[in-house]
């Protein structure tokens, strides 16, 4: 879809999302005049405010930066980047202080210490929370104040990305189009430099705890754009959805299961102690695969906080007690019936240690970009770390890169005629497409049953933008678990179920290289 109207020159550094990294890296250009795109009122949305562990940081005297750098690249099951694992969690505890200094209220002891909990896969107590379950909310609402103030930042609400521009192989602006009340057609912004903040792609999947709009679009416009895209396959499901019906699913943090809270199926049995010596507090995937086994065999897997936790859970958990009070559970009295549910997106954007991507003019962070972090299986409450952490490292090289700031009057869009926007039946094949065959196991004939689809759908409605980014990401999605034939961390493959050596390779990977696989597998031979 071409923007209807005349370019609109803003001399802004515009910043595609308003979840964590978005909002962390506004303040941190300051004084550069910024530009943030929100889809939706500017702190709602994104999936940093859904976030329950916390920021996983060193903060106990005990434990270290290098510890931290082990546990996440051990998790990560061969594909982290030992020197992005040391160089982020070096960082960490700035960020925490950081943050507490803006006014996030972190949980503290009596004597001013964090309180700090132990997650999956951690060897340490690391994971500083707010009110139990609260952190993501409660660091959004204490940036969203900062930003709200701040002079130097302009922010469109209402309002989502579409494509980007590219000019002589450099990005130069971003089309956007009012997404409010249904989607208007686009009109080009051109800004100084783009950062791309704006999610992963838990939504493209059935069962997802992401928000409603997070379905890969910005990986999408990113890919469609030419840029290069790493680790698409590594998908993380969480294992404890709450199954209750509710599309996004609700989140039990696995806090819980840090608590002392245990996994059991309809016949009141454990099932973890059998599939990990760490039990609940497993790798994730691990788990996920356990608890997606138990639902296959109709065993009803669920989460038993009554003896761990027992009246607490209202108290120090008060999502996790709200989502039962709508589910219509007692956890005092019931336990949690849980299922694997898409969650994060540890692929993205490939980009380097300041965030640049291989698109001249184009930085990315948050879950959007791909840093070589979180390898094959994010470390818990990794996600938030590296949002930080590159929220500023991308807001340092944006500043190196521009002139020195100036004045920039603020942006005002032109009346925009109604556009088409995505059928909500294709949006569901889509959805339950790669729920059936790239989701938590996977196999050559389901991946690439998976493509032959996505296909269909894009074909269905092809002049539809936002369709066209969902599907792009898609597409890498299946694409890249197809093309990797062994088992590693979140991606298993139930047809090569073992790991190809201990250490592997990242994928890297454009739209049309996606694209050429797709065709070269889905191809029906001559009658």
């Amino acid at each position: 879809m071409t923007p209807t109207e005349t370019p609109i020159n803003t001399g802004r550094v515009i910043i595609v999302g308003a979840g964590l990294a978005a909002q962390y890296a506004a303040l941190k250009l300051s004084p550069h005049p910024v530009l943030m795109i929100s889809p939706e009122a500017l702190g709602a949305g994104a999936s940093s405010a859904w976030a329950q562990g916390g920021v996983a940081a060193a903060m106990d005297p005990a434990d270290s930066a290098d510890a931290h750098a082990r546990d996440t690249v051990t998790a990560g099951a061969g594909t982290v980047d030992p020197g992005v694992a040391t160089s982020v969690t070096a960082e960490a505890r700035d960020h925490i202080l950081d943050l507490t200094g803006l006014g996030t209220p972190f949980d503290r002891t009596s004597d001013g210490s964090y309180v700090l909990s132990r997650e999956a896969a951690h060897s340490f107590a690391r994971v500083v929370r707010v009110q139990g379950d609260q952190a993501g909310a409660e660091i959004m609402r204490a940036l969203t104040v900062q930003v709200r103030e701040a002079d130097h930042i302009q922010v469109l609400e209402g309002v989502m990305a579409t494509a980007l521009e590219v000019t002589q192989g450099r990005v130069t602006g971003v089309a956007v189009a009012r997404c409010d009340q249904g989607q208007s057609a686009s009109v080009t912004l051109r800004g100084a430099a783009v950062l791309l903040a704006g999610g992963g792609s838990g939504g493209l999947y059935a069962l997802t705890t992401n928000p409603p709009r997070i379905r890969g679009q910005v990986i999408g416009m990113a890919a469609r754009a030419g840029a290069q895209i790493a680790d698409a396959e590594f998908v993380q499901f969480h294992p404890t959805a709450m199954a209750c019906g509710l599309d996004p699913a609700p989140l039990a943090t696995e806090a819980l299961r840090g608590e002392g809270a245990t996994l059991v199926n309809r016949l009141g049995a454990r099932f973890m102690p059998d599939a990990h010596p760490d039990a609940e507090l497993a790798p994730r995937d691990i788990v996920a695969r356990a608890v997606y086994a138990q639902t296959q065999q109709g065993l009803a897997p669920a989460l038993d906080t009554r003896a761990a936790l027992g009246a607490k859970i209202l108290t120090d958990f008060p999502a996790v007690a709200a989502a039962c009070q709508q589910a219509g559970l007692d956890p005092l009295t019931q336990v949690i019936p849980v299922a694997a549910a898409a969650h994060y997106h540890m692929g993205g954007v490939a980009t380097d240690g300041e965030g640049a991507t291989t698109l001249p003019g184009l930085w990315a962070c948050g879950e959007v970009a791909s840093t070589g972090l979180h390898g094959a299986n994010r470390l818990a409450s990794n996600g938030l770390l590296e949002a930080l952490v590159y929220g500023r490292r991308c807001a340092l090289a944006i500043d190196a890169a521009l002139p020195s700031p100036a004045d920039a009057a603020p942006v005002t869009l032109p009346d925009l005629p109604a556009a088409e926007t995505p059928d909500p039946a294709l949006v569901a094949r889509l959805r339950q497409a790669m729920t059936d065959g790239a989701g938590v196991i996977r196999t050559a004939e389901g991946l690439t049953r998976t493509l032959t689809e996505i296909a269909a759908i894009e074909a269905a409605q092809p002049d539809c933008e936002a369709l066209a980014n969902m599907t792009a990401t898609a597409t890498l999605i299946a694409a890249a678990a197809l093309m990797r034939r062994e088992s590693r961390g979140a991606h298993f493959r139930s047809d090569y179920p073992q790991a190809d050596g201990a250490t592997g390779t990242r994928s890297l990977m454009t739209l049309k290289d996606a694209l050429a696989i797709r065709d070269t597998t889905t191809r029906k031979e001559p009658a």
